[in-house]
């Protein structure tokens, strides 16, 4: 077991605090002078190069020249005629009533849209997926 009898506490209930004598509310102080009494000195440390330690020189800002960067020519807008605004795809199945379709549906939507004009047109044939799986033909028309 621990021995209590070098610490100071003889034969006294361990549960118990040490009673203090000083103020709480006194600081405390830092160091072992009192205050106002200190040995640290604040005044300059001379290392023996001469009576008055010389200020060290500021130095001067360079001045850094920094080139101006051409002035850019404003972005032209590219606006053409030619240009793609909108696609519209059409398809139907490979026999020729749905070819007959096809062709009055793509007239119509040129019709009850006149500002449309036509760019580009792809076709092709492929497999579209619905109740049966059938070959068709896909158009798009770019706009």
């Amino acid at each position: 077991m621990d021995d209590f009898s070098s610490s100071g506490f003889s034969n006294g209930d361990l549960d118990e605090p040490i009673p203090i004598d000083d103020d709480l509310d006194k600081p405390i102080p830092l160091g072992g002078d009192p205050p106002g009494q200190g040995s640290v000195s604040r005044s300059p440390l001379s290392l023996g190069g001469g009576s008055q330690p010389q200020p060290k020189p500021q130095p001067q800002p360079r001045k850094i020249q920094v080139p101006t960067p051409a002035a850019k020519k404003p972005a032209e807008n590219v606006t053409s005629a030619d240009r793609i605004t909108g696609v519209r795809t059409f398809f139907t199945k490979l026999h020729p009533g749905a070819l007959n379709f096809l062709d009055e549906q793509i007239n119509d939507w040129l019709k009850n849209n006149p500002g449309i004009q036509v760019k580009r047109t792809d076709l092709t044939t492929g497999e579209v997926q619905a109740k049966k799986t059938e070959p068709n033909i896909i158009i798009t028309v770019w706009y």
